[in-house]
């Protein structure tokens, strides 16, 4: 989809820090993470939400989450993770995401309020990125 800001990271157009780039879809680092090491997770194709998303990607879309929710608190020394999807309501991007946050007890997040940081620098944030992406490739 040439308006869609996913379609146009997935294609390598738009650059983003990617912790994963498989068939099944792409993570990258959210710009505005609730906490560093927010990860968004999107499939290859343009697909605007869940319901939208053919049952033939569903397995290894959402096994690639998975492994994601894994591979995010083993990189970062979170305890877990809050793994969330919106559909088209807060959905900023109209290009299913699925939200992958780093949580520790005592993060502060309550319910659905996400409050918003930024990373330093851009090395601030690829430094987050390899962790993840690191720990991924350790999982294969």
């Amino acid at each position: 989809m040439p308006d869609c800001l996913f379609c146009s990271i997935v294609a390598g157009d738009v650059p983003a820090f990617r912790v994963v780039d498989t068939a099944d879809g792409v993570g990258f680092l959210d710009i505005r993470p609730v906490f560093k090491g927010h990860v968004l997770l999107v499939p290859r194709p343009h697909v605007g939400q869940l319901s939208d998303l053919p049952a033939a990607l569903l397995p290894g879309y959402f096994a690639l989450v998975q492994r994601v929710a894994a591979a995010v608190p083993a990189a970062l020394s979170a305890q877990g993770t809050f793994v969330a999807m919106n559909n088209v309501v807060s959905q900023s991007v109209p290009h299913l995401h699925t939200h992958i946050v780093p949580r520790t007890k005592g993060d502060g997040l309550r319910g659905f309020f996400w409050p918003r940081t930024k990373y330093a620098s851009d090395e601030e944030a690829q430094s987050y990125a390899d962790r993840v992406r690191n720990t991924l490739g350790a999982a294969l």
